[in-house]
């Protein structure tokens, strides 16, 4: 994740990197300028994240550099810091993501982390990546790994569910369907496999006698990474979880 601060005064600026250090413990790339000139040159073809701008800066202000920015990078989250309230309206109608009065402390740069407008996604490391908060989705480079049955996914996102538990294919067949559909699974586990071999992940999913599972250590997964509390995951979540499954159930 790159963060933005820009403070045209230096000491209001060694405040304010201070507290988004605290803030934000875990691994960031936290760029701070007293000139904002100097941090649109910068950063113009480079990924920000969330940007936290001093209004009242001369040559380029905080709303000039908001605009700039957003033209480049239209899910930046922008985060107003001022001393005067008066700007406040101004700064929503740039749809900002939140607005930070001085001085700054650990605890409003917190608030406006967890209610970002636009929440940080997770960095992909790995060949697949699995979306559980909200409805349950998979991908591959960014790309919707397509299954050909709504089943096979559904079996997919309980094997991830288990996180990496191996699981009883009778187990499975019971809360697929309630019934006996066994012959049918066959069908499913081959589903799987074929849209997880199409993009290089075929050894994500593991078929054994009777029982199958994943193997977490090779997806990133929103879920997972929540239960390693990770800050930017711990933000994404919005109280649903595989909202499309009924059996699904998210232990904070």
């Amino acid at each position: 994740m790159r963060i933005l601060l820009v403070d045209d005064e230096e000491l209001q600026l060694l405040r304010l990197t201070d507290a988004v250090k605290k803030a934000l413990p875990q691994e960031s790339d936290i760029l701070s300028y007293v000139n904002p000139v100097l941090a649109w040159e910068e950063n113009k073809e480079k990924a920000v994240d969330i940007a936290f701008l001093d209004i009242d800066m001369p040559v380029m202000n905080g709303m000039m550099l908001a605009k700039k920015l957003q033209t480049v990078h239209p899910q930046v989250n922008v985060i107003f810091v001022t001393a005067y309230n008066e700007y406040a309206l101004d700064a929503y109608k740039l749809h900002a993501s939140g607005y930070v009065t001085k001085p700054v402390n650990v605890e409003k740069i917190k608030a406006e982390l967890d209610g970002l407008r636009y929440p940080v996604e997770l960095t992909p490391t790995k060949m697949l990546q699995v979306k559980c908060f909200g409805n349950f989705e998979v991908f591959a480079g960014g790309v919707p790994v397509k299954f050909a049955r709504t089943k096979s996914k559904e079996l997919f996102a309980y094997l991830v569910d288990r996180e990496g538990a191996a699981v009883n294919v009778n187990e499975l067949n019971a809360i697929l369907w309630e019934e006996d559909k066994k012959s049918y699974f066959r069908n499913l586990v081959a589903d799987i496999q074929s849209s997880l071999k199409a993009v290089g992940a075929e050894d994500v999913f593991v078929k054994r006698r009777n029982e199958c599972l994943v193997d977490p250590t090779k997806i990133d997964c929103d879920a997972y990474e929540y239960r390693k509390n990770n800050p930017d995951a711990i933000r994404m979540y919005r109280g649903e979880y595989m909202a499309q499954y009924s059996w699904a159930i998210f232990e904070e």
